[in-house]
């Protein structure tokens, strides 16, 4: 993985994540700019396969401040590109295990190229929340009793 534009943090806490996939994305022109300056927001984007093609949704991308009358629209979908065994791989799983796939990152790759790995999961209840958050508490006195 390259250089990271931005992170869903809130996803591994609101969802089980079982697997993930690593998908290109078809962007518009002025919307390199702001991901270059990593400015891209994941908070509440997900993926949804429309007639057999896979595309994200609610990925907020702001408008290039320099751009002309044809800037892109912030909240657009925008599709994802997988190999189709990847993408039947994927339908499959949604429909069968009512699973839902949530964007994780957003990164450049080594040859400059937009990705992003997206992950199937179970959404997590609240005692399962709470079991996480007791957990990263423990596991962050340990450290701190460690470093003392």
């Amino acid at each position: 993985m390259g250089k990271l534009i931005t992170d869903n943090r809130k996803a591994r806490f609101n969802y089980e994540i079982l697997e993930d996939i690593e998908c290109g994305i078809v962007l518009q022109g002025t919307e390199m700019k702001p991901l270059r300056a990593g400015k891209a927001s994941l908070s509440d984007a997900y993926a949804k396969i429309i007639n057999g093609e896979l595309f994200l949704m609610q990925m907020h991308i702001p408008k290039y401040e320099n751009g002309t009358y044809n800037n892109h629209d912030e909240n657009r979908k925008r599709k994802l590109l997988v190999h189709k065994r990847e993408l039947e791989r994927l339908e499959r799983k949604l429909e069968e295990k009512h699973l839902t796939a949530v964007p994780l990152k957003v990164y450049f790759n080594s040859k400059g190229f937009v990705k992003i790995l997206i992950g199937i999961g179970r959404g997590k209840k609240n005692y399962d929340k709470r079991d996480s958050i007791k957990k990263r508490d423990t596991e962050r006195d340990m450290k701190r009793l460690m470093k003392h």
